[in-house]
């Protein structure tokens, strides 16, 4: 299993795996979640894809993609804001150039790569570590997100806890919250698994 961004998608693999990681997303929002998603032709998109984002891709040994995030500038059009902004509460979300936005974020855990004895799915760890080395790498400090209060479960039990910007609010049945992520060493090594390997590699780059 290893990690890869994708921007742009210039190359017909890239367009190949994007093209997975919204089947993916079609099956997880739109089947497994029955959220009120966009699909078409089996895939799932929204009008954030049109920004140009940054995807981050967790691939099985076979290139699958079994893992996937949607990465934003804060500081622009951002899901939070347009969307779930409501879970900001009375305040609002002070973005900054350090502040990213992760939407979209969905594992496959009914691949049997990655499972074993630990009790998160090795594929939710490679996605964590994953986000958060490349926003090292890429300058950013923090990450927003809106997502149910399962995943914040599951932030909180991996050592990523999430800090919340409002309270919980049930949005299409779905009980949501907004919080936010620090992207840092200290958090990368201590969500990296066992064997973690991507494409930009946080320790060819200076501390």
């Amino acid at each position: 299993m290893r990690i890869v961004a994708v921007q742009k998608a210039p190359s017909h693999v890239e367009r190949g795996l994007l093209d997975a990681m919204h089947r993916l997303r079609s099956r997880v929002f739109g089947g497994r979640l029955r959220w009120q998603v966009t699909n078409a032709d089996g895939r799932e998109y929204d009008q954030f894809d049109r920004l140009n984002p940054t995807y981050i891709l967790a691939l099985t040994n076979h290139d699958e993609v079994i893992g996937c995030a949607r990465l934003l500038p804060a500081t622009g059009p951002t899901m939070l804001q347009r969307v779930f902004q409501p879970l900001l509460g009375e305040g609002r979300l002070d973005a900054h150039d350090g502040m990213i936005e992760s939407s979209r974020f969905c594992v496959d855990t009914s691949i049997d790569e990655g499972r074993g004895a630990s009790a998160l799915h090795k594929a939710t760890l490679t996605m964590f570590a994953g986000i958060i080395e490349w926003c090292v790498i890429h300058g950013f400090t923090e990450i927003v997100t809106a997502t149910d209060v399962r995943v914040e479960r599951i932030l909180r039990r991996a050592g990523w806890p999430m800090r919340r910007l409002g309270q919980p609010l049930t949005i299409n049945e779905t009980r949501s919250v907004a919080g936010l992520l620090p992207a840092d060493r200290v958090s990368f090594e201590r969500v990296r698994p066992e064997g973690y390997r991507s494409d930009f590699n946080l320790s060819r780059h200076a501390a």
